[in-house]
């Protein structure tokens, strides 16, 4: 998958505390993003699901006082994003067969995570449909 941006794109690097009253500001800021690409309402709202949803399971296994850093890339077609979280230790994402990766899955147009037993990071890749 290639979602790493090049040289031109433009990248916004938000943190917030690992709190669920924070998560409104990202999806602000997804969805913002995401209209500056001229997605579709829809695809905006899906985005904003699937962001708050890939929150929701970091926020589950983050350490106390954590933070969540997000970072999005902006390419012509299309947003990437991905949050860290540092996390407990032994701490596992939900497998892929899960509901909430079904959600991740159906909503952008790929979604891959990895955590390494000090953080967890997921990556939600989403293009536009109409260019």
């Amino acid at each position: 998958m290639d979602t790493e941006p090049v040289v031109g794109d433009d990248v916004v690097l938000l943190t917030v505390p690992a709190d669920g009253g924070y998560l409104s500001v990202l999806r602000t800021a997804t969805a913002g993003l995401a209209a500056r690409l001229h997605f579709a309402l829809d695809e905006i709202e899906d985005l904003r699901i699937a962001v708050d949803e890939a929150c929701a399971m970091l926020l589950a296994i983050a350490t106390r006082g954590a933070e969540l850093e997000c970072r999005f890339a902006v390419t012509d077609d299309a947003l990437t994003v991905e949050v860290t979280v540092a996390t407990v230790r032994g701490a596992r994402l939900p497998s892929e067969s899960s509901f909430a990766w079904k959600v991740l899955t159906a909503l952008t147009t790929s979604a891959a995570a990895e955590a390494n037993g000090r953080q967890a990071t997921i990556r939600l890749l989403t293009r536009r449909t109409e260019f």
